[in-house]
């Protein structure tokens, strides 16, 4: 794994450890809605993802970006539908989402690269 994917998801997980460990049911309960919305319903999980990406983006959040890279990586989607996605973000976001698609594009390398 990249040092940048891994630094990514340890950083995350011990965060949201620390974070869950306070026993806040308002945020238990996020993190819990958060998980359910991206499971297989009426639209399938690729789906979601892609739209949690497009979200994501055009909302400037890198951390969500990677995340739902992540995710879309390893529900097998491909770099040209990534990029497409990410296509669609950029032109929905407009130009003040290029910094986050240069991450984006960077990120997914570095995903492809861990394999």
């Amino acid at each position: 794994m990249s040092d940048q994917v891994k630094d990514f998801n340890d950083y995350r997980a011990k965060m949201n450890d620390k974070i869950l460990s306070d026993n806040n049911k308002i945020i238990k309960r996020i993190f819990n809605l958060d998980t359910n919305a991206f499971t297989e319903g009426a639209l399938d999980v690729k789906t979601k993802e892609l739209l949690g990406l497009v979200a994501s983006t055009v909302l400037r959040c890198d951390d969500c970006v990677k995340y739902h890279l992540e995710s879309s990586f390893k529900q097998g989607l491909s770099k040209a539908e990534v990029m497409e996605t990410l296509s669609i973000a950029t032109l929905i976001g407009g130009t003040i989402v290029i910094p986050h698609l240069r991450r984006a594009y960077e990120y997914w390398e570095a995903l492809e690269a861990q394999g």
